[in-house]
């Protein structure tokens, strides 16, 4: 549990181009070398986001107030979308309400594509995962024409305002609360013998002609700008205080306001007070500064060396920066945390292995699996354009989903992979890891391994137990070391640390598929019909 307090405490947030994750690479790369592995390193990469029309600085919020000075007085619970500038000092001025069409949350959701929060995540079975698009959209959006309709309607309302964006959230009782543990069935449905094959569910299409909550929230943002508001607020959206406040998605502090995210039970109160036709005075304070060194992210990496098959490689690791809103322990502090950990076991060991056990902490998996693409791309190339050190990557393990040891794995590759790599983990079944998926998709999401996959080389995904990850922790204001679960994190590092131990001792590589069987790549997320085959490995 050092690691993860290093980690979290010590350095968290971590955000991709701030000296908070430059310091936890040092530290990553320094503690490493202290332990015995080789080739201690950060590997640059410039970070430029594809939304981004140029290479991305760092960005950090280093001053923040909210607070309700009329017809009420107190603080309010809020949080900065990163890459939103600052506030010219302390600004006080009344509330307006816009509701454009088309940010109202889905059914049954409460969710702000830009930057409130979305509902609790689908679980991360970490390879394949969920497909990296919009949420469902409403049977109905706006169009153009409807949308300037409505902003040309309010535009007299909003210069020299706090900009309250979108209507109040009502958010539902949960009645039936999420298990902290996924049942056996549940497991059993994945990667049990009768597992049926994982599809990536058809997302539906917007008709034409109608804008997506992304273009509506954007031209929003430029309307701001345009027209002098002060601070736009978004409603958090999520029960009980919790709040996810992400990024502005151009990346480009001029075609925004500054933005917060304001906790669902604040933003309720402002809005019943304003409907009673009282007005409200809010005084804020945002101060946010800029990283230009952050232009250049690293991923930090670290060796053990291989004996006769040490130009082989297998690798292990999972990303290492977070949100700003807490201290990333669950996403993806203790990820890393136990990937470091497994190393550090496997040193201490003084192993011998044959092939070069490689460790690798990604940056920027938070604006899109950016680090770890920038390697596979730099080290490895694609199937389709394979460069030398292609054929020597054995294996990738990656883990990503919470505090949970591992319970499953999907491999990217034929069925023999998955049985390769489940006869490595199923010694672990008394722990309850219950088998291995076989993989054929190339698409990316979600999580670091599909970069792999998507380069067509046997990325491993860990699946996990959520806890309180889904429901609570997961790119919220409360993803912090007391949501770790240290008996399963610290069993987690002995299963990874024994089975990439074991892959890398075996006389074959990870099988991969032949060159007439592999599958097309998919270079952006979407509809289709790729399924994941699933092969049950049974406990010996």
């Amino acid at each position: 549990m050092w690691i993860i307090h290093e980690v979290a405490d010590v350095y968290g947030p971590r955000v991709t181009g701030t000296p908070n994750l430059k310091a936890a690479d040092d530290w990553a790369v320094k503690t490493m070398a202290s332990w015995g592995l080789v080739n201690t390193h950060l590997e640059p990469w410039t970070f430029q986001p594809p939304n981004a029309a140029t290479p991305v600085p760092g960005w950090e919020n280093t001053e923040l107030l909210a607070e309700a000075v009329a017809p009420f007085h107190g603080q309010l619970m809020v949080k900065p979308l990163a890459w939103t500038p600052s506030t010219r000092g302390v600004v006080t001025a009344k509330v307006v309400s816009l509701d454009p069409p088309g940010l109202a949350p889905p059914s049954g959701a409460g969710f702000n594509f830009f930057g409130g929060a979305p509902p609790p995540p689908e679980p991360k079975w970490a390879a394949p995962p969920m497909p990296a698009t919009e949420k469902p959209a409403d049977p109905k959006q706006p169009t153009q024409a409807e949308l300037d309709t409505y902003l040309n309607s309010v535009k007299e309302k909003v210069h020299g305002a706090i900009v309250i964006v979108g209507r109040h959230v009502e958010v539902a009782e949960e009645m039936n609360p999420a298990p902290l543990r996924r049942s056996e069935d549940e497991w059993k449905s994945r990667f049990g013998p009768n597992a049926k094959p994982f599809r990536f569910p058809e997302q539906p299409k917007l008709p034409e002609g109608q804008l997506t909550r992304q273009e509506v929230s954007r031209q929003v943002d430029q309307f701001l700008v345009d027209n002098g508001a002060l601070v736009r607020v978004n409603d958090g959206g999520r029960a009980h205080g919790i709040i996810i406040a992400q990024q502005n998605g151009t990346y480009d502090w001029t075609r925004a306001v500054p933005t917060l995210v304001m906790r669902n039970e604040d933003y309720g109160r402002i809005s019943r007070i304003m409907s009673d036709g009282t007005p409200v005075t809010l005084k804020i304070n945002i101060q946010n500064k800029e990283y230009p060194e952050g232009t250049t992210a690293y991923n930090a990496i670290g060796e053990i060396p291989g004996g006769d098959k040490k130009d082989e490689i297998v690798m292990l690791g999972g990303h290492y920066d977070s949100w700003h809103d807490a201290t990333g322990a669950t996403d993806n502090g203790i990820g890393s945390s136990m990937m470091l950990e497994a190393a550090r076991i496997l040193a201490t060991l003084h192993v011998k292995p044959r092939r070069t056990i490689r460790i690798a902490l990604w940056s920027g998996e938070e604006q899109g699996l950016l680090g770890s693409l920038a390697y596979v791309q730099q080290h490895f190339g694609s199937f389709e354009n394979q460069k030398p050190e292609y054929a020597k990557l054995d294996a990738y393990f990656n883990i990503d989903s919470g505090t949970g040891k591992p319970r499953g794995a999907n491999v990217f590759g034929p069925a023999g992979a998955a049985d390769l790599v489940g006869n490595a983990l199923m010694p672990f079944a008394d722990w309850g890891f219950m088998g291995t998926a076989a993989s054929d998709s190339r698409r990316t999401g979600g999580t670091d391994s599909t970069s792999f996959n998507n380069a067509g080389l046997p990325g491993i995904g860990l699946a996990q137990d959520a806890f309180d990850y889904g429901s609570f922790t997961h790119h919220t204001n409360l993803d912090t070391y007391e949501r770790i679960y240290e008996e399963d994190v610290r069993e987690g590092a002995v299963e990874i640390a024994s089975a990439v131990y074991a892959i890398a001792m075996a006389d074959q590589m990870v099988p991969r598929f032949k060159d007439a069987e592999m599958p097309k790549p998919v270079p952006e997320p979407g509809p289709g019909s790729q399924a994941t085959k699933v092969r049950h490995v049974p406990a010996n």
